[in-house]
């Protein structure tokens, strides 16, 4: 298996995370959206104000995967207030976990969510909980596949176009 090196961001990452950021996001959604809408979400999400002002965040972290100089994919958790859904108190959420194309089936998602569930154990969290699209199949399996459970939905928004999110969460 592959060395991969997971390595806390910074404010001197912000280029690296809006690059993987849209990157990752396009492999991953374009074909299920318009052109239009791919185009207003990472503009909106992945602008430099944007980035920067989610890792200032004291209750998110970024984490970056990187192989050698590459960065092959990222994770963004939240905390407390940070967490895009309320009432989800005592929890950590993943509310990012994207791979570069390239990158998948080598075991970097596994990490990540690893990672994750470390920290929210660490922090003595009763759950850690995320939102996944509902038609992206290979990412509920996936979670699933971590022992993560469908507890309810949400509305995800892309440019103009509500989508409806599975949320799923792995108790500790």
């Amino acid at each position: 298996m592959e060395k991969f090196l997971i390595k806390e961001c910074t404010l001197k990452d912000i280029e690296s995370i809006k690059s993987i950021g849209k990157k990752t996001f396009y492999e991953t959604f374009a074909k299920d959206n318009t052109k239009e809408d791919m185009e207003k979400y990472l503009k909106e999400s992945f602008s430099y104000e944007q980035v920067k002002s989610e890792i200032e965040n004291k209750n998110s972290i970024f984490f970056i995967v990187k192989d050698n100089d590459e960065v092959a994919g990222y994770m963004k958790i939240n905390f407390e207030g940070a967490q895009t859904e309320p009432d989800h108190n005592n929890s950590l959420e993943v509310q990012r976990i994207y791979i570069l194309e390239k990158y998948k089936r080598k075991y970097i998602g596994e990490k990540l969510i690893q990672k994750a569930i470390e920290i929210a154990k660490d922090n003595n969290l009763d759950y850690v909980w995320l939102g996944v699209w509902e038609i992206n199949i290979n990412a509920i399996k996936f979670y699933e596949k971590q022992g993560f459970k469908k507890f309810g939905t949400h509305i995800f928004i892309v440019g103009e176009d509500e989508q409806i999110d599975n949320l799923m969460k792995l108790k500790l």
